[in-house]
């Protein structure tokens, strides 16, 4: 028992403990008569339980490890309907709530596994699943939480903290979390929100493991709860609202198949024209027949006689569309009041959404079949009833099967004059373009459709250039919201494919971002990080610069006005980083992700920002926000060492903006030494996608180097804790050579001698024993050793001095560098 280390001599004694004591247990008789109490049969095991709870509080952490650890296997090998006494029960339960709040992380892990057969999901008041609750939403060690989820049962109460286990930091919890779901969680017992966010988070989970065991465990568990069902399990996911969740999801069972009849037998029923009867089409049918088509034309050669069964021929399937979607209902003002037809209709346009996708898999090659389809769909395009949210596929489908990019712009400015002359007269096109906001609509969706369907590279030709002025930008500025809408998306896609109509309408959409409602700002915000994705912040030097009586000044005022620009720019994307509108912050920071992966910014300050996005309660609910910025910090830190770099500056800011939160604000709820494992694994060497040659200095060397100045700072700082940690979590390169490691030692050297609490105390020498290469030396050794080499380092008052003296030194000559900058852009104006 006084041995910590998991030797194989010491865990066969233990096992061997465990089975001699747990052989002397008395079977309970449950039909015999109840009796006087006799004298106890189990008196041994009583014994040993004893002993145990007496050294729980030892001293050594070896003894308490031991401990736990008996206690857990005892318990552990007791049978299912065993009883102990209820004094000894309650002993056990208040040594064990103890011992999982040990400093040692393996002690707290044995101590939840012991109390995994005393918790009471029934009772809301249950001290074990409320210690369980608190160790999975705050321990910050992974193996702890893994224990308590292994053991941990699901109940109303503990399942939403079982769920947020899919999202936690380490690839092992999540995974294991997905298990306890497959295997313990009935999918009923999920709400459809829930239901939904798993599958989407798990199969595009970073780590292969968890996207795998969602596809061998999640999956097949809640395919057998509806007796393998597949269309029964995407009614259970509500595909009208997530149907590129529930095409994932069938991705992923399609992937497990093997063998072509597998994806057959579980399909839809098809006629003998191999199209589903049209009074026989549900959401649910229509998209497996959808998704099936597009994975198997996606296998490619290998696919195309299994497609042949799928799908009829070009013509065919265009007259079941075309009969399909003329049957769709048009609901009048008063009707769209009854949500019983709404509901309806909606149902209808997802329909005729999923029928419409599969032109996309149809075989165009062959000319007839090919002409009938683009009949049908410029006729579609032309009925009154088709509802506006199909324009946009319609003529995406029709755009594609046409292989000429004039024929493309041809077709749609024809379909637009057509649709212009059935209304009304030419000579009155503007009037009519104001009093008729549906008609405008499904024109504006038309362009927005082509110039996405365009060449990038062509440019801008005179039929679009006439579609701008005549269509694009008196929309607008339309009253009715939703044209106004189409026409931003419209102006931000063509500005896409030229340079001086990005430059032109700049302003414009800088305007529209703050000053319009809500759904308008963020197609606005889509539009202007579209164009900085593609052109970078550079976007204006390509402008012409103002002609200037005095070519001397012309230049440095149209670089300066550049300049004011970007930085306006920049801080509106910050400022909206803070809006109330959950839409308009969510879709800021993932354009700021999409900006830094692409490397079009490189921004510590706003990377410590969307860290701190991510952990802030208030965006607890906001998935979409929590997934994309979960994803982008793994794959921009993993990506290259400069983005490391730029992790490793926003360290400091990140952790003093936590420690400085006032009381009142969300960001004081946060767990710091949580915030700081996330940088610290984002900074691994290893953790590189490429790893870059042998280096001298690593980034975990110089962001040792960060912390050690930071804790020398301020030696009695409460956080100081929180920094003696981070130093013990880094990979720092202890090999002899780099001159940057003796500066870390000298550093770390000057912490021990200054730091005051225990705990620090002990991380500090524990991380010296391992810079040092001697994990047996004591700390003595080490301070005596200091001393002789650095006498005068072993006086912490000159230390402290001299880190302070340099730090103001080079502050000064940072300002001094300013200020000469500054006096030198004055003296330039004034020559």
């Amino acid at each position: 028992m006084i041995i910590y280390t998991r030797e194989p001599a010491v865990e066969n004694v233990i096992d061997f403990v465990t089975k001699f004591a747990a052989s002397f247990e008395t079977p309970v008789n449950e039909n015999a008569e109840e009796e006087e109490e006799e004298e106890d049969e189990n008196e041994f095991l009583n014994f040993l339980f004893n002993f145990l709870l007496e050294s729980h509080g030892a001293n050594s952490h070896a003894v308490r490890f031991r401990v736990c650890q008996l206690v857990n296997k005892l318990l552990g090998s007791l049978s299912e309907n065993a009883q102990i006494d209820d004094d000894l029960c309650d002993r056990i339960h208040e040594a064990m709530l103890i011992r999982v709040t040990d400093k040692y992380p393996n002690v707290r892990i044995q101590a939840a596994l012991a109390m995994s057969r005393i918790q009471d999901p029934s009772n809301l008041d249950c001290p074990t699943i409320k210690a369980y609750m608190l160790l999975l939403e705050n321990d910050s060690n992974p193996e702890v939480r893994r224990a308590v989820l292994s053991c941990i049962a699901p109940s109303a109460t503990t399942l939403t903290k079982i769920y947020k286990r899919t999202r936690d930091v380490k690839e092992k919890v999540r995974k294991l979390a997905y298990q306890v779901l497959a295997e313990k969680v009935h999918i009923r017992a999920l709400s459809i929100a829930q239901r939904v966010s798993l599958l989407h988070e798990g199969l595009s989970d970073s780590a292969d493991s968890v996207k795998e065991v969602v596809k061998t465990h999640l999956l097949p568990a809640w395919l057998r709860m509806q007796q393998g069902d597949v269309l029964q399990l995407l009614h259970r996911l509500d595909v009208e609202n997530c149907a590129e969740t529930a095409v994932t999801t069938l991705q992923a069972i399609f992937s497990m198949a093997t063998s072509p009849d597998d994806l057959l037998q579980n399909g839809v029923r098809l006629d003998e024209r191999k199209l589903i009867p049209v009074d026989s089409l549900t959401c649910e049918n229509v998209l497996y027949w959808r998704a099936l088509c597009e994975f198997v034309k996606n296998k490619g050669n290998e696919g195309e006689e299994l497609l042949e069964q799928l799908l009829p021929e070009a013509a065919i399937f265009a007259e079941y569309l075309y009969s399909y979607l003329k049957s769709i209902t048009q609901l009048s003002e008063e009707q769209r009041a009854d949500m019983t037809q709404l509901e309806m209709v909606m149902t209808q346009e997802y329909i005729g959404q999923q029928l419409i996708l599969l032109v996309g898999c149809l075989d165009t090659s062959e000319e007839g079949g090919r002409k009938r389809m683009v009949a049908v769909l410029q006729d579609i395009l032309l009925m009154p009833n088709t509802p506006t949210s199909l324009i946009g596929l319609l003529v995406e489908k029709l755009i594609g099967i046409l292989r000429d990019d004039a024929q493309k712009i041809q077709m749609v400015s024809l379909c637009g004059t057509i649709i212009f002359l059935e209304k009304t007269c030419l000579t009155f096109v503007v009037n009519m373009l104001q009093s008729d906001p549906k008609t405008l609509l499904k024109c504006l969706t038309m362009c927005a459709e082509l110039f996405k369907q365009m060449n990038i590279k062509r440019g801008i030709c005179p039929t679009m250039n006439a579609l701008i002025e005549s269509l694009i930008l008196p929309g607008v500025s339309n009253p009715n919201p939703a044209v106004r809408n189409m026409a931003v998306i419209c102006l931000g896609t063509a500005a896409l494919h030229s340079k001086d109509l990005a430059n032109t309408h700049l302003v414009l959409l800088l305007q529209i971002t703050q000053l319009d409602e809500p759904k308008i700002r963020i197609s606005a915000l889509r539009a202007l990080i579209d164009q900085l994705l593609l052109n970078g912040l550079n976007i204006l030097q390509d402008k012409p610069a103002p002609v200037s009586q005095d070519d001397s000044n012309g230049q440095p005022e149209h670089q300066a006005e550049e300049e004011g620009t970007i930085q306006s720019i920049l801080k509106m994307l910050s400022e909206f980083l803070d809006s109330e509108i959950c839409e308009l912050r969510t879709e800021t920071a993932e354009g700021l992700a999409k900006l830094m992966y692409c490397g079009r910014i490189l921004s510590p300050k706003l990377l410590s920002r969307l860290v701190l996005l991510w952990y802030n309660p208030v965006t607890e609910d906001d998935q979409r926000l929590r997934h994309c910025l979960g994803v982008f910090l793994q794959l921009y830190a993993r990506a290259s060492r400069t983005n490391q770099e730029c992790v490793e500056e926003s360290f400091l800011p990140t952790l003093r903006k936590l420690f400085n939160a006032p009381v009142t604000s969300p960001l004081s709820e946060v767990d710091a030494s949580n915030v700081a494992e996330l940088f610290v694994e984002l900074t691994r060497p290893s953790a590189l996608v490429k790893p870059a040659a042998v280096q001298a200095e690593s980034v975990h060397d110089s962001l040792a180097v960060r912390v050690c100045n930071e804790i020398l700072r301020d030696i009695s700082a409460p956080e100081v804790r929180v920094y003696c940690k981070t130093l013990s979590w880094l990979e720092i390169n202890s090999e002899p050579g780099p001159a940057n490691i003796m500066i870390i030692v000298t550093l770390i050297l000057c912490v021990l001698q200054g730091v005051k609490d225990k705990h620090c105390i002990r991380i500090i020498e524990k991380l010296c024993n391992q810079l040092n290469g001697d994990r047996c030396s004591k700390s003595k050794c080490i301070r005596a050793e200091s001393k002789n080499l650095f006498p005068w380092m072993y006086n912490i008052s000159i230390v402290l001095f001299i880190h302070r003296t340099l730090f103001f030194f080079f502050f000064f000559l940072e300002c001094l560098l300013i200020c000469n900058t500054s006096i030198g852009c004055f003296l330039l104006d004034v020559k």
